[in-house]
């Protein structure tokens, strides 16, 4: 079975009619997945992750990705984050849809050399090469960003700095400017009150997906299965046969390391089998109400008003439609009700089913342990504790995390510990979400059509330590892994299909 480009003409006609409702938007990335942020690329949240810690399992790691598409060489000024948006990460620990602890970043930034032309200089004019985030190795360092991180809860507000300085890691310019990247990346890790660990900067984009195929009307490549994947190819979790859009694309990256006793709601670990081992998590980007332009310079005052949200990747893209994504964007996981029929009917769905891919009849409940607390992932939840419908990515904290080097790529699907139990940077959440949306998670084998678009694995070099995501792409040396180009071992020449 393939999505030919025959039937490509009944997919456009069933866009077209879509109960009234504008065409959702299908199978991308979660880059500039909304109206509102293809306008205000800072504040857009490219990918958002929790998970259990394979390095510390009993801590949970949760890392939020902004500002998409981020080419290494695009100097002078480079890619540092807005002080002018507050980023957020939170967890609901008591399954009511609303937030009960939440993690803030404000960052702060200093030019150091107004003189001088670009962002970042070594070995030039009398400067020497940066080899540190501050003192005297970062003496070329023009652009310096700190930042602060807060934990609120409805007890207390506290800064948790534990009083030191911290810097966001710049991206890597080249070889010439910092001739070690990877020591100077090291020093942004921080250690936290409590022990939690942080870290932001710029980072090689983890995320994975042929999204120029997916956004041509699903036109996937035929050498890589055409949308279906072979029994081969989808056992392969180590090569990519269709182009990866992301590759050599760098996006800025806030991560956090906290112990789970801070995030329960008894403070306390738990069994798998146990509902308070589960939390649900989003992150969100947002900006003040009021923003005041003065030579050059800009201020903002008033409240806060949220720009875009993310629980589980794909929702606003996959499920929800064109005309709605804003308002999904802004508005709070607990008033998710209002978009109940997108979840319950999606278009994507009836897409499938209008080329031949069997899918469950509407209303799809399936789906519903992607927004409230049900089994697979919540065993001891359902019926009065499900809690509302909310876009929430939920972690269930008991269940063991799966070693580096044995992750599957299909994560729960494959029996292994990730996503929709959370979110790992190694899980393959386009071919996820779209087998979930085909019904998989109803009935794996009526429904378990092996869709995908050949692209199985990051192109970036992921790392199994904290912060699990690799060094930013050099801006020198750095290339992408576009249709005909290299990048695709298993097909010939190991270039990557152009059909």
């Amino acid at each position: 079975m393939r999505l030919r480009t025959t039937l490509r003409g009944r997919v456009l006609a069933l866009l077209a009619a879509s109960l009234a409702v504008q065409p959702a938007t299908l199978l991308a990335a979660s880059h500039r997945e909304a109206p509102i942020t293809a306008l205000d690329q800072k504040a857009d949240i490219t990918d958002w992750y929790t998970f259990v810690s394979p390095e510390r399992p009993d801590r949970v790691v949760m890392i939020l990705n902004v500002d998409p598409f981020l080419e290494p060489s695009n100097g002078p000024n480079y890619f540092p984050f807005d002080p002018g948006i507050l980023y957020e990460m939170k967890v609901d620990n008591n399954h009511d849809g609303v937030p009960d602890i939440t993690f803030q970043f404000r960052f702060q930034t200093q030019y150091t050399l107004p003189g001088v032309f670009t962002g970042y200089v070594g070995n030039l004019a009398g400067i020497p090469p940066i080899t540190s985030l501050s003192g005297a190795g970062a003496a070329g360092m023009n652009i310096v960003q700190t930042y602060t991180v807060t934990m609120v809860t409805p007890y207390e507000t506290v800064l948790l700095n534990n009083g030191a300085t911290l810097y966001a890691v710049p991206t890597n310019v080249g070889p010439r400017t910092m001739p070690n990247y990877t020591a100077l990346r090291g020093e942004g890790t921080y250690t936290l009150a409590n022990g939690m660990r942080v870290f932001a900067g710029t980072v090689a984009d983890p995320f994975f997906v042929d999204l120029g195929a997916a956004f041509d009307s699903l036109n996937f490549r035929t050498s890589a299965g055409g949308g279906v994947l072979s029994a081969a190819v989808d056992a392969d979790d180590h090569s990519n046969y269709a182009p990866n859009a992301l590759a050599g694309f760098n996006v800025n990256s806030i991560a956090i390391e906290v112990p789970i006793t801070m995030l329960t709601s008894d403070g306390k670990t738990h069994p798998a089998t146990d509902k308070e081992a589960v939390i649900g998590t989003y992150a969100t980007t947002s900006r003040q109400n009021l923003t005041v332009l003065r030579h050059g310079h800009s201020g903002g005052y008033g409240p806060w008003s949220q720009v875009q949200r993310m629980g589980n990747p794909l929702i606003n893209e996959l499920i929800i439609g064109t005309g709605f994504k804003d308002k999904f964007s802004t508005d709070d996981p607990i008033n998710d009700a209002q978009f109940a029929d997108f979840f319950l009917n999606p278009l994507l769905a009836q897409i499938f089913a209008s080329i031949g891919i069997p899918v469950p009849p509407a209303p799809r409940t399936d789906l519903l342990p992607l927004v409230q607390y049900m089994a697979p992932i919540c065993p001891a939840c359902g019926g009065p504790d499900a809690g509302p419908i909310a876009d929430l990515l939920r972690l269930n904290t008991g269940i063991t995390p799966t070693n580096a080097g044995f992750q599957k790529r299909l994560g729960f699907l494959a029996g292994d510990s990730g996503f929709p139990n959370g979110r790992r940077p190694v899980d393959d959440v386009i071919d996820i979400a779209a087998r979930a949306v085909g019904g998989i998670l109803a009935d794996a084998k009526k429904y378990g059509t092996p869709i995908g678009d050949g692209v199985n694995m990051t192109s970036s070099p992921l790392q199994y330590t904290f912060p699990f995501v690799g060094p930013a792409y050099d801006g020198r040396d750095s290339a992408h892994a576009g249709p005909g180009q290299a990048g695709c071992i298993n097909q010939p020449n190991g270039l990557c299909p152009v059909n």
